[in-house]
């Protein structure tokens, strides 16, 4: 059995009919259960929720407490190439813009993870437009033990790979996949995505199963918010998560919350997700998901990445780059999209501190798979 049998069982309109739908007491309910289902995940998700977000908040702070103390991994992205052969037309990327293309020599690469350990980080993602041609399987192989002596922990953003193409990066030393399906809807993932390898929304969709049959310790999803309706992404999101957690049980899943920021392009969401969504959205991951992690990137401002250290997130990205060449200042590519959020690590940190939490720059080492494998 696979995620997409699962999938096949929810009709996305009986699924939005469900949610809203739910009432106050199908709230009350979800928040007393020791063991929220995805039943309650509906309730925790829906309109009639809005009014416990205070009540959400207290159990998701406290969830998080018990399974992650008081902890927040810091982790930065390094764009390596922004070449794609896609026709994603939300995404800077999308082949059909006209932007300056650029992907890093091995010795460029270098300085930029140089450049990153020098801040301190020691956990980095990995990302490369999605153009298998201009960055192989051997290269990004290469290009992941060049800069594996800097980290304790890379994890990597690219293009979708078949399960020996997974094996090969853990042998390299990856250690983290991240990949989003953008939307869980099928008819509205076409209209987005207008030609390229990626157009094929179920080659997507068993991605992250492929990298847990790979090895990968940590494997990361998410819907970019603002294609599809809230309810429905999150529910799909969190219905993904929960059968990558119960199959994979070795493997940490985390679910990321990205929104829709400006890009080449022009892109305008389809949906308006509010600053009261995300919050909704993420505290009720949480309780559906206690062990979980939960990011939240430079996507979004200081001010709101400040306000929810402490209602469930375990990992922040920070000063970050989304141009291959923006942290060593070479001959950089246009950028992904526009980061909101531009602090620096160390002020960052600085916040995290004045919360009462810990900035955690490292939590993992090779060493410790080597020695459970010993």
């Amino acid at each position: 059995m696979s995620f997409l049998d699962e999938f096949k069982k929810h009709d996305h309109g009986e699924v939005l009919d469900r949610i809203m739908s739910r009432t106050a007491q199908d709230v009350e309910r979800a928040l007393q259960a020791e063991r929220p289902g995805i039943e309650d995940f509906e309730a925790l998700i829906s309109p009639a929720a809005e009014g416990y977000l205070e009540r959400m908040a207290e159990r998701s702070h406290r969830t998080t407490l018990q399974r992650f103390g008081n902890n927040i991994q810091m982790y930065v992205p390094l764009y390596i190439s922004n070449e794609c052969t896609n026709g994603c037309v939300y995404c800077g990327f999308n082949a059909e813009n006209p932007v300056h293309r650029k992907t890093l020599s091995l010795d460029e690469i270098e300085q930029e993870a140089l450049a990153l350990h020098r801040q301190e980080f020691r956990h980095v993602l990995v990302l490369t437009g999605e153009a298998p041609n201009a960055v192989r399987n051997e290269e990004l192989a290469a290009a992941i033990r060049k800069i594996r002596p800097l980290f304790s922990s890379i994890s990597i953003e690219v293009y979708p790979m078949d399960v020996d193409g997974y094996r090969s990066m853990v042998e390299a030393g990856v250690d983290g996949l991240t990949i989003y399906q953008e939307t869980y809807d099928p008819e509205l993932y076409k209209k987005l995505h207008l030609f390229g390898k990626k157009r094929d929304f179920l080659w997507r969709l068993g991605t992250p199963e492929r990298g847990g049959e790979a090895g990968l310790r940590s494997i990361g999803i998410g819907a970019l918010l603002g294609l599809g309706n809230f309810h429905v992404e999150t529910f799909f999101t969190g219905l993904h998560a929960l059968y990558l957690a119960h199959r994979f049980w070795r493997t940490r899943v985390s679910v990321s919350f990205p929104r829709i920021r400006p890009a080449e392009g022009g892109f305008a969401p389809l949906y308006e997700v509010t600053d009261k969504q995300m919050v909704q959205g993420i505290c009720a991951m949480r309780i559906l998901l206690p062990d979980c992690g939960l990011t939240l990137s430079t996507r979004e401002s200081a001010r709101f990445r400040d306000n929810l250290i402490p209602l469930g997130v375990t990992q922040m990205s920070a000063g970050s780059s989304t141009a291959p060449g923006g942290y060593s200042h070479q001959d950089e590519g246009t950028g992904q999209f526009n980061i909101d959020d531009d602090r620096s690590p160390e002020e960052i940190s600085r916040v995290i501190r004045s919360k009462g939490y810990e900035a955690v720059w490292k939590d993992w080492d090779a060493a410790f798979l080597r020695a459970n494998v010993s």
